[in-house]
């Protein structure tokens, strides 16, 4: 593509926001400046007029689908549906069909997404009770990390044999990040309100099942391990306030050992919103209490939280109308996050350097991703311009997830994406798609 002159834009990046022009070539960031003038005339000029440029979203925890349940997503349809949210790179989740425990099955996966990805992308390696020779057969430098599921998943992948913990711990040097709920306690929940409602269980109780208990015994050991071993270890979906004080904000980012994650929707819904939005925000770990939520944003505000995510985890709508127990865990978010973020913002309740910190800067410092993540002379250019004001509603026939539906239908966001450049290609522009992605697979700044 030609270069790119992006002019008046507000620049946020780095803790500040800055007025200014920002020229793009050879799909990196070669110029940043009040003004900039024209180089060529091929270059293409975007007058942002006022708008923000902000650092394309890094998404460290998605479920594409792909390969095996397709008939979910795909790596191509949730990509470019992330691409017109603001997200520039994602880290694609390992239980897929099959499931990517070993090398050979991993590399299939960066396989289709080197044909069909809209999206930067990695995906992460899956651990199992019975495959750490695969593990430490990785490359920390090509694969985003290892992930770990200490509660219930598919499969094998349910990792619950103290000593095989204790050694992946012990002997990988991959990030490890986790999913933490305790299985055995959310198996007693799950008995006792059977005893009480046989197959109909209402999905208010869900919190109450993958309780604050189950997320907490599974936190605070998998961090108690880290601790005892030196692992790295990054606790995915953080959802309880009595989680938010195992992590601390005292170190500087790179040096920290052990950080954590929070997700959209639990920054977003409450267990309030069981009443009018059912199964279709049935996450696990599960929405909770307005005081959780209150308390996981605080937690995000002082650093306890490193990280904004989407666990993006779509599934049809058939399958989402299941009765409680049918119904399955997750939900399509890659499309709405940013826009929630800034509608978060709107309300007072996080800034803009803020979103920008926790949504590209520091995934690219805990992952140790190459040359992405900030508006810097030299990056790659990953680049995502917002309208603070031009309000949309979220309707049908405005999303681009395969399963084709929303929790956030009928929700009306004051701010849009206007344009997103992957690797310094306008490939959403207003709606629509102007030009093919070309996208790279992430690499990693590690020993």
């Amino acid at each position: 593509m030609k270069s790119v002159l992006i002019k008046n834009a507000n620049i946020v990046n780095e803790g500040e926001i800055v007025k200014g022009d920002v020229l793009v070539q050879d799909g990196r960031i070669a110029e940043i400046s009040e003004s900039i003038s024209m180089k060529s005339a091929e270059t293409k000029v975007i007058d942002a007029d006022g708008s923000y440029l902000l650092p394309g979203m890094i998404d460290d925890q998605v479920h594409f689908r792909e390969p095996g349940l397709t008939h979910k997503a795909t790596i191509e349809s949730e990509s470019k549906a992330a691409v017109a949210g603001g997200i520039t790179s994602f880290i694609e989740m390992p239980n897929t069909v099959p499931q990517a425990t070993t090398i050979e099955l991993l590399e299939e996966k960066f396989a289709i997404a080197a044909k069909t990805s809209w999206a930067n992308y990695s995906f992460m390696f899956g651990g199992t009770n019975n495959n750490l020779e695969e593990i430490l057969k990785v490359d920390p430098q090509k694969v985003a990390g290892l992930k770990l599921f200490l509660g219930s998943s598919t499969g094998n992948m349910l990792v619950d044999d103290p000593k095989i913990l204790e050694e992946i711990f012990s002997k990988t040097k991959l990030l490890i990040s986790a999913h933490c709920e305790d299985e055995a306690t959310i198996q007693a929940n799950l008995e006792k309100y059977r005893a009480e409602y046989g197959e109909n269980i209402p999905v208010e109780l869900h919190p109450k099942i993958r309780s604050e208990e189950a997320c907490y015994i599974s936190s605070s050991k998998a961090i108690k391990l880290a601790e005892k071993t030196g692992a790295r270890l990054h606790v995915f979906h953080v959802s309880t306030e009595k989680e938010t004080h195992l992590f601390s904000n005292k170190k500087s980012l790179a040096d920290k050992k052990i950080t954590a994650e929070v997700c959209i929707h639990h920054l977003w819904f409450t267990d309030e919103d069981y009443k009018t939005k059912g199964t279709k925000i049935k996450w696990n770990p599960a929405v909770k209490t307005e005081k959780d939520r209150n308390a996981l944003l605080k937690a995000l505000l002082d650093d306890r939280i490193d990280v904004i995510a989407t666990d993006h985890a779509p599934h049809t709508l058939e399958e989402k109308n299941n009765n409680y127990l049918n119904a399955p865990s997750g939900g399509p978010l890659v499309q709405h996050a940013l826009v929630a973020l800034l509608e978060m913002y709107h309300r007072g309740k996080i800034s803009l350097e803020k979103i920008v910190e926790k949504t590209a800067h520091n995934p690219a410092i805990l992952f140790q991703i190459k040359e992405r993540g900030y508006i810097r002379k030299g990056y790659k250019a990953d680049l995502v311009l917002v309208d603070l004001n031009s309000p949309w509603s979220v309707k049908k026939e405005n999303l681009l997830y395969k399963c084709g539906w929303s929790p956030f239908e009928g929700t009306i966001f004051k701010s849009r994406v206007t344009h997103t450049f992957v690797n310094g290609i306008l490939v959403y522009e207003n709606s629509k798609f102007p030009n093919k992605s070309n996208p790279e697979r992430l690499t990693f700044n590690r020993p």
